[in-house]
């Protein structure tokens, strides 16, 4: 199976319509989150990836390393645990939500995939091709729970 970036202009693409795709009413396939709650998720894990949102370093039973190499590499089971800084609280604006969501794929890929990104607070240093391809499979993974 190949990498997917989210720097890859396909992948961005695909990314990108299937978020325009969702609708207010979506309902998750599994999981807690609402579709509003869902974006909202996202977006967050975008912005700490970029440095603008703190995310408290959880205690791990593993290092962030091996921690790490799971997440990119192993197929994300439905439900899996999430830090608790990226659980969100209340209802959320859809439109707004999908609009930052859209807003921040832009951020996320404009900056160039060999620059060096801001220190993951969990995972630790992280390259921009491990950066992309972690978005690349968050996005993907909550857009195929709401049906999209």
């Amino acid at each position: 199976m190949a990498v997917k970036l989210l720097h890859d202009p396909d992948v961005r693409v695909s990314i990108e319509a299937r978020l325009k795709k969702l609708s207010p009413d979506a309902r998750a396939q599994w999981g807690k989150f609402s579709v509003d709650r869902m974006l909202w998720h996202i977006n967050e894990a975008m912005l700490v990836t970029l440095g603008e949102a703190k995310l408290d370093p959880a205690r791990l039973p593993v290092p962030g390393a091996v921690l790490r190499f799971a997440v990119l590499n192993l197929p994300w089971v439905k439900g899996a645990p999430t830090n608790p800084a990226l659980i969100p609280a209340g209802q959320h604006d859809f439109e707004a939500e999908r609009a930052r969501s859209l807003s921040l794929v832009a951020r996320v890929t404009s900056k160039p995939v060999d620059d060096s990104w801001p220190r993951h607070p969990v995972f630790g240093a992280m390259s921009g091709r491990d950066v992309s391809r972690l978005h690349a499979k968050h996005l993907d993974h909550h857009l195929r729970q709401f049906g999209v």
